[in-house]
Parts: C-alpha cells; structure tokens; sequence
C-alpha cells in the first residue's frame, strides 16, 4: 500500500531550483580521493579508479556500484568503515572559492527579489561524504540526491541503498519539478496541469562540469531551463564546456567561482531576475487561458442550453412513435448531469400529455433515458412519481 509521503505544495511565489553536481563542481576533486582512498588503497588515487573501472567492465557492473564495492572492500583491516567515519572524511573535502557561502547568499538574493531559492545535490558521489561537508550541516540543501549505503545497527555499510548514475539522475529532475522528494513515491510519474506544477523546468538551473551531467542538462535545457558547466579558473580548461556549449548541451559556462561578484555569482542573479519577469508574464498567460476556457465553457452551455430546448420542443411536438424514438436518442446523447430541474419537469411533463411518448414509456430506450433524469431530480415530484407508476402498471417490480 502506498503510504503518505511529504509532498511540496506549490509556493503562491515563484521557486528557481538549483541543482549541482558535486565533485569537480563544488569541490576541485572528486571526494573520494581527498583522504579516503589515500587512507586504505595500497597504491595511488589513479590506481585505484582504474582498477574500480576494470571491475565493472569485467563484471558487467555499474560503475558507482564498483567504487562503492572497492570502497568497502579495501577499508578491511584498515579503518573501522561507518556511516560516522565518512562523514568524517567528507567534512576534509576541499570546495571551490565562495561555496561555503553560496548557498546562503543567493538564497538571500532570491527572496530579496521575491523568488524562493532552493539548492539540490545530485551526485554520483557518496551521500554521507556530502553530508559531512560543512555547508551540508548548515542545512544549505533541500534534498542529497546522491549514492549512498544502507548501514547496519553499528552503522556499518552492508549493502548500497541508492546508486546515482548519469542517466538516472534526470529523474529526480522530475521529483523536484513536481515537489515529490522522497525518491520510493510513485506519484512523481502522476500527471500535472502545467499550472499546478511546483518547480517548472524553467525555473531550473543545472550546474554541473563533464559528460556526466549531460543527461540533466540536455533535458533541463530542452524544457527551457538553465543548464551552467563550470571549470576549474586553475586549470583554466575550457575544453570540455567548450564541448558541451557546441553540442547545445549547456546555455552558459563560467569559472568554478562561487564568490560574491564573480561570473558564476552575476550568472545565477541575472536568472533570479529573469525568473520574475519570466513567472509575472506566465501569471498573466494563465489569466488569459482562464478567461479564454471561462469564455469557450460559457459558449458550450449556451450551446448545448440551445440544443437541449430545441429537443424538447420537439419531443413535445412529436407526432409518431418513431420520431419521438429519434428524439430520444438525441436526448440521451447529452449527459445526464447537464438537465437542468426545470428542464427536467418539462420532460415529464411532456411524458404524461403527449401520448406519443406516454404510450411507449416502456420501450426500452424512452425507459432508460426517463428513469435516468428522474435521478438527476433534487426530490421526486407528482410527475415522476406518475410516471413510475407508469412503469409499474407495465410489470416492473418496485
């Protein structure tokens, strides 16, 4: 049974989601080979993330799945592996200039300007690291979407609980977009009218660095959002989000610099700003189709208000079974909801005067279309009360 998850309620302002990669996007390295793999690998960091690479190849294995096997594997007898101990090491993880206060800093930003900020993580990397670096513990993320380990009572790592890879990480893309967090709630795949989504694809940013990220950036940019590849200002090479920006998989490129007024800092804020013209000019749209549909439903019941008085003059006119046959089938046509109790009266009237309709009230189809708007009848009246009895006098049973 599905149970009852904690779902976000659209916001009454508009909400702009950033979403990062972590390593080589926050951080200069990948988090793994900033003191763990140092701490129990017998050779160096390349070794190490050649020989997780041969193990999946060989094994037909998720690549994550092997570092994260290797990770486990070569901490035996080395380090007591806990959930605690990663932390631990994440809390060593090296970030860009400005990260420690990015977070906090745009989220200003965007209130100030009346957007809701929010900041996701989805990585590759490992969950717990991520949660032991210290812009974690100030609470700057909305949601770690990254892989991570299920721990035992000792809070030992005994098997992998969510393994992120670069194709299925676009679908927490969709999670955030509809405000469904929790990665085991299947209503992210419910549908949403474009005006009750949470989080519209664009008023999503992704900030990510190499081909790994191109999955969420190409659909973030392909539903009009913002897609950003960063890279190191030491190194100073442009080559890979010079790729990307070429193959349309990213908008815009900047340093991996997060200090207030550097390219990344202007970037985000010149987004915001866009956000608000973006979300007033949505606001305006969606007037327009709620007036427009109001308009087209005013015309639909003019419409059928039109044809349902025209049937019952005609049904009151009826000079032959077969046309009040004919009739009736029109009748049935319109949906039952839509008679109106006075319509409605006038029909039975029309039923107990007009011969040509009370003499086969028992045929089965002038039955059926009379028995149903009978329902539709806020209390029974003397007319359909006669008219029951009509049916009765003909041997149905009560």
């Amino acid at each position: 049974m599905e149970q009852s998850r904690k779902r976000k309620a659209k916001e009454n302002k508009p909400v702009l989601a950033i979403c990062y990669d972590f390593d080589k996007t926050l951080s200069p390295d990948d988090m793994q080979a900033q003191g763990y793999i140092q701490s129990v690998y017998k050779e160096d960091v390349a070794s190490f993330w050649q020989e997780s690479n041969k193990l999946a190849e060989d094994n037909e294995m998720d690549t994550n799945l092997a570092y994260m096997f290797m990770m486990v594997r070569e901490a035996r007898g080395k380090i007591v592996l806990t959930k605690e101990s990663l932390q631990k090491y994440g809390s060593e993880v090296k970030l860009f200039p400005g990260v420690d206060t990015w977070f906090k800093r745009i989220k200003d930003y965007g209130k100030k300007n009346g957007v809701i900020v929010e900041h996701y993580i989805i990585s590759s990397g490992l969950k717990e690291m991520i949660e032991g670096t210290e812009v974690a513990k100030e609470g700057s993320f909305e949601k770690i979407y990254a892989s991570s380990f299920m721990f035992d009572d000792r809070n030992v790592p005994i098997w992998p609980a969510q393994v992120i890879n670069y194709t299925n990480k676009t679908q927490f893309l969709f999670r955030i977009e509809k405000g469904i967090l929790d990665v085991n709630d299947s209503g992210v795949n419910d549908f949403f009218a474009p005006e009750d989504i949470r989080v519209p694809f664009r008023n999503i940013v992704y900030i990510g660095d190499s081909d790994t990220d191109i999955p969420c950036m190409k659909l973030v940019n392909s539903y009009g959002g913002h897609s950003i590849g960063v890279f190191n200002n030491d190194t100073f090479d442009k080559t890979k989000v010079h790729k990307m920006l070429h193959d349309k998989r990213i908008k815009y490129y900047a340093p991996a610099d997060y200090t207030e007024n550097s390219q990344l800092d202007h970037l985000i804020k010149a987004i915001i700003n866009k956000t608000v013209a973006n979300e007033l000019l949505e606001e305006i749209h969606y007037k327009c189709k709620e007036e427009q549909n109001s308009c087209d439903n005013d015309k639909i019941d003019q419409e059928n208000k039109r044809k349902k008085l025209d049937l019952i003059v005609s049904l009151n006119g009826s000079c032959s079974f077969s046309t009040t046959h004919t009739i009736i089938k029109e009748l049935s046509e319109i949906k039952v909801d839509l008679w109106e109790q006075d319509e409605i009266n006038t029909l039975l009237q029309i039923a107990l005067e007009n011969n040509q309709v009370r003499y086969i009230l028992n045929d089965l189809d002038v039955k059926f279309f009379y028995k149903q708007v009978i329902k539709q009848l806020n209390k029974p009246n003397e007319n359909s009360k006669s008219i029951k009895q009509l049916f009765e006098s003909n041997g149905e049973q009560k």
